[in-house]
């Protein structure tokens, strides 16, 4: 298990990306729940949306967002599934500099400790672009639960040994 080391704690500024048919702002737990743990956490949301699942809208916003200055992180949840509907992976992959790999194998090990097999269906996954991270995780609260609790937190401190993503994104950082 790593160890936290005492260091300056970096807040970041985060956008959140609900994709979604169904919900809007007062059904969507999962981009609440994000939000409010980020903030727990000492980051900052700095915008929150949600969109339809359409492949040229997601890439619209997520690439606004990377140009951003301002934004050291995208957190997305929703459209990572098996369906056909559901294109979040493909409307963001091609944006990625470099995908993080290892983001969506340790998800569905976490995953499978909680849901068996149907992890398999799940397309999370992470990458950076222009120094900005993303994370796309399944739009179900449990899963954001999961992604965040497991994986997500720990990278997006700066405290984090042996290591965590903050030396990799923009030091615009939030105060």
């Amino acid at each position: 298990m790593a160890r936290h080391e005492v260091s300056e704690f970096l807040p970041l500024s985060i956008a959140l990306l609900t994709i979604s048919n169904s919900r809007g702002e007062e059904e969507d737990t999962s981009g609440h729940y994000l939000a409010k743990v980020a903030k727990e956490a000492g980051h900052h949301i700095f915008i929150k949306k949600i969109v339809k699942e359409n492949i040229y809208q997601i890439r619209a916003i997520c690439s606004n967002w990377i140009a951003d200055a301002s934004i050291n992180v995208i957190l997305i949840n929703g459209g990572t599934g098996f369906s056909t509907k559901n294109i979040t992976p493909e409307a963001i992959s091609v944006l990625f500099d470099r995908e993080i790999e290892g983001f969506g194998e340790l998800f569905r090990m976490f995953s499978y400790e909680e849901i068996g097999t149907s992890t398999l269906q799940s397309r999370a996954l992470a990458g950076i672009a222009n120094q900005t991270i993303l994370f796309a995780i399944p739009g179900s609260t449990s899963a954001c639960r999961t992604a965040w609790q497991k994986i997500i937190c720990e990278q997006l401190d700066s405290r984090y040994q042996p290591c965590n993503f903050t030396s990799h994104l923009k030091m615009n950082t939030c105060n």
